[in-house]
């Protein structure tokens, strides 16, 4: 596959994973290798930043050499909160990068669009570059892209709920009117969403849970690797129209040109 380019960011893999629920950094190190990731984000609010000598803090886990790290500001309900854990992010020395999330709703984990355009436009100017989380609403992703979002990140379905992507319509526009690249974000079941997902013309997909609450995780995240390549890979080549009826696959007339 040609490389995933965010600004001046550049990934072989097009494949990008969370830190969350794995039951050991060990398992979650395998599931990142199998996966072929090159791109890890991490909960910011649910990193102990003390450091203990008995205990291995997630951020020293992560080899910096082989793995970006994707700070994210889950956790936040209102853009204040979200501007400071950015801002946070980078006197920690992880850079301009930030995967920018504001919560609504605690009980259906929902994207507040108006505090996320609002932060994206205040840490845009502030020289982040701001991968923003949304809803699959087209007109949500063209706010968002004006307001300096350097990708923009809508849901397949609700966080960790591994529905899939229950509006691939919306997806498609999205894709369609976007001048930053789409990634799909959140409700990720299994590998063949991560497939439609890339068919649909997605430039990424970012998945967590579906991995790590798999049965075997290091299984799926090779699984999902396959199918981020394959879907990327028939998205270029263009699938055939579809047809009302049915349509001999052997010519009737002439003669086999093979």
């Amino acid at each position: 596959m040609e490389p995933l380019r965010i600004r001046d960011r550049v990934f072989r893999s097009r494949l990008i994973l969370g830190s969350g629920k794995y039951r050991d950094y060990d398992e979650m190190v395998l599931c990142w290798e199998a996966s072929g990731t090159e791109c890890v984000t991490v909960a910011l609010r649910r990193v102990d930043l003390r450091h203990e000598r008995e205990q291995r803090n997630l951020l020293d886990v992560i080899d910096r050499k082989r793995f970006t790290i994707l700070p994210n500001t889950a956790g936040c309900y209102n853009a204040e909160d979200a501007l400071r854990t950015a801002r946070l992010s980078r006197e920690l020395g992880l850079g301009e990068l930030v995967k920018l999330e504001v919560i609504a709703d605690e009980e259906t984990l929902l994207p507040d669009t108006a505090a996320t355009v609002e932060a994206t436009r205040v840490l845009a100017r502030e020289g982040f570059s701001v991968w923003a989380y949304t809803n699959d609403d087209p007109v949500a992703a063209r706010a968002l892209e004006e307001a300096g979002a350097a990708a923009v990140m809508p849901l397949g379905a609700p966080i960790g709920s591994g529905l899939g992507i229950l509006n691939p319509r919306n997806i498609a526009t999205i894709v369609a009117r976007a001048k930053v690249p789409v990634l799909v974000d959140a409700g990720v079941g299994t590998a063949s969403d991560v497939a439609i997902a890339m068919e649909l013309g997605c430039d990424a997909v970012l998945l967590n849970t579906g991995i790590a609450k798999a049965r075997d995780p290091v299984a799926m995240a090779r699984a999902m690797k396959h199918a981020c390549e394959a879907g990327h890979l028939a998205f270029l080549a263009g699938r055939m129209p579809k047809r009302e009826m049915a349509a001999p696959s052997s010519p009737r007339e002439g003669r086999f040109t093979g």
